[in-house]
């Protein structure tokens, strides 16, 4: 049984929701997002609540519920106050630079890391070893701190590499010499 999928989510003041034809669509001060909801699934909105019921008691509309609820009080989120993910980069000589719309990366391969900020994030370099993410749509900040990661993970060793700020990376004790 789902108990995420009955909790109301508050909708705060200036958001506007309209569900028709299975499609959510949230408009907020930072933004619009939409976001398709599976068959038979009714949104209700009353009283500056809206609450999300299922067609059956089935498995399948059962392990969906909860799922759809999240996915749009993320959404409802995401346009009034939105995500933010801050990665920091440890190890000797790497650094991470901003030119314009561009991320540069020296994580210590041959060449520098280009990446072009994605259509709805914005990325921040306070300095050159911290960026900071951030957009409307949870998973594309998501996805996109973990792309930037995935090209340096943290290693256990010295611990070098792109790792998330609330990250702890475990340490192992290298070899010992006779």
């Amino acid at each position: 049984m789902s108990r995420i999928g009955y909790k109301p989510i508050e909708i705060p003041a200036g958001v506007e929701i309209k569900f028709n034809d299975g499609l959510v669509e949230v408009k907020g001060p930072k933004g619009n997002l939409s976001q398709k909801v599976g068959s038979g699934f009714n949104i209700k909105i009353e009283d500056k609540e809206l609450v999300v019921e299922r067609p059956s008691d089935s498995k399948n509309d059962r392990s969906l519920h909860g799922l759809y609820r999240t996915l749009v009080y993320n959404m409802v989120v995401g346009v009034t106050e939105g995500y933010k993910k801050q990665l920091e980069i440890v190890g000797t000589g790497y650094r991470a630079q901003k030119q314009g719309n561009k991320l540069n990366l020296s994580l210590g391969h041959s060449h520098p890391i280009l990446l072009e900020d994605p259509e709805g994030i914005l990325t921040e370099v306070p300095n050159e070893r911290t960026i900071v993410v951030s957009g409307i749509d949870k998973q594309l900040v998501g996805d996109y701190t973990a792309k930037i990661r995935g090209f340096r993970p943290p290693e256990p060793y010295k611990g070098k590499g792109v790792k998330y700020s609330d990250e702890y990376v475990r340490r192992k004790v290298g070899k010992t010499g006779k």
